[in-house]
């Protein structure tokens, strides 16, 4: 190996001065040799490694030309150099550089033995073993049910059946990579991976979309029906050993066919009506309720608190009664008198009232010119209001009672002929 070195060293400055002649070597200030010398030099150099003697005179046979390249036949060295040469060659060939994000699966006569990683690596060469790079950073996508937009649609994958016997238009993408350990499932476990992903989704959406009602669909099931699609496809992803690793299953569109979707929007424009129909009675029974709830409470508590006073008042006017009573039983004509006076006491201080003291005995009259004043105020409109007034004026007074419930005295009034006691209450008692 040394001596292939200093052949082929291209820092040599003898090339163009080989050892046939006798010229110093060429200096670094020195022009560039010309090619014929460099190939005779180069012909002396292998024919020296193969036991060949350079010629002398730097001339060589053959019309003027250079040293020809001539080898002895059937030389060890030179099968030995070739066979050096391609085995290097072939061994260097095992090389192999794994980009970033990529492995490398490696095969030995067909039959999987190692994955390698990023970087370089080295393998046995062809035809022993050889390599695959797979890209298992790589985010993929594919759509069902439409291509590019949603107005591409494939009826055959977006049309799909609910548990209501309805039909929809579903339309959704779904986004996978391979896993970090399946790149081997991913080559040889199935014939077309990125197919059966396709197909598993496809299976799974139609399996979940099977089970749910129609409006859940469209409206409100949306991402619980991508997360079951989700999980139903990838549990037959791995069952098959595809090597795959679900990232998203993403709705991007749910409708109606468009042959019905006119009577289909009246259905939901009649639903919407519907829905705001109930949400009103709700709210006006949210308010009517918790009135009429409080009205209740409040009439009950009413109630309550007015049978608390009567059975009070009740309790008290028996306690009174009774106390009443006792002291009666003590004292009868005493306490005959004090009830009296309380009682009157009680009525005349309610009353709007004027005494006069009569000179000719011991009765006090009560007239009740309040009442006069209140009845000529009333006719004061009147062209007869004078005469009113005075007929008011000379009409007795209506009899009051007394304590005891009789009327007043019959003696003849010292104010008139009639009796007293028409519009006065006697009140002789006072004089006792």
């Amino acid at each position: 190996m040394r001596l292939i070195s200093k052949i082929f060293n291209l820092n040599d400055p003898g090339w163009g001065r080989g050892n046939n002649n006798n010229e110093p070597p060429r200096r670094p200030g020195d022009g560039p040799p010309d090619l014929d010398e460099v190939w005779r030099d180069f012909n002396s150099r292998i024919g020296a490694l193969f036991g060949r003697k350079p010629r002398r005179g730097g001339q060589g046979g053959g019309n003027g030309g250079g040293p020809g390249l001539s080898m002895p036949s059937g030389s060890p060295k030179l099968f030995i150099l070739a066979a050096i040469v391609i085995v290097l060659l072939w061994l260097a060939s095992g090389f192999m550089i794994v980009q970033e994000g990529q492995v490398a699966v490696i095969t030995k006569f067909g039959k999987y033995t190692k994955t390698l990683g990023p970087g370089l690596q080295w393998r046995l060469p062809y035809p022993i073993e050889s390599g695959q790079t797979v890209n298992i950073s790589q985010l993929r996508t594919f759509e069902v049910g439409f291509r590019g937009s949603a107005r591409n649609k494939v009826l055959p994958e977006s049309l799909m059946l609910t548990t209501d016997e309805n039909i929809v238009d579903v339309q959704f993408v779904v986004q996978y990579r391979l896993s970090s350990n399946g790149a081997p499932d991913y080559l040889f476990k199935t014939s077309n991976p990125d197919e059966s992903v396709r197909q598993a989704s496809e299976t799974a959406m139609r399996e979940v979309v099977g089970q749910q009602p129609m409006d859940s669909v469209l409206y409100s099931g949306r991402t619980e029906i991508a997360a079951q699609v989700q999980k139903i496809a990838q549990a037959i992803l791995d069952r098959y050993q595809t090597g795959i690793q679900l990232s998203t299953v993403a709705i991007q569109n749910v409708q109606p066919p468009e042959q019905v979707q006119a009577a289909f929007d009246d259905a939901v424009k009649a639903g919407q009506d519907r829905e705001r129909q109930i949400n009103e009675g709700n709210a006006y029974a949210s308010k009517v309720v918790p009135e009429a709830q409080g009205q209740a409470a409040r009439m009950i508590q009413d109630a309550e608190g007015y049978r608390a006073k009567v059975i009070g008042d009740a309790k008290g006017d028996t306690a009174r009664f009774a106390s009443v009573e006792s002291e009666f039983a003590k004292a009868p004509d005493i306490t005959r008198e004090r009830m009296y006076l309380s009682t009157m006491q009680t009525i005349l201080s309610n009353t709007g009232k004027i005494m006069l003291d009569a000179q000719a005995g011991n009765n006090m009259l009560y007239l009740p010119l309040d009442k006069i004043i209140q009845q000529v105020s009333r006719d004061a409109g009147n062209h007869n209001a004078a005469a009113a007034a005075g007929a008011a004026a000379s009409t007795p007074p209506a009899p009051a009672k007394n304590a005891a419930g009789t009327t007043g005295s019959s003696r003849p009034s010292p104010y008139g002929n009639g009796p007293a006691s028409q519009n006065s209450l006697s009140v002789n008692r006072f004089s006792r």
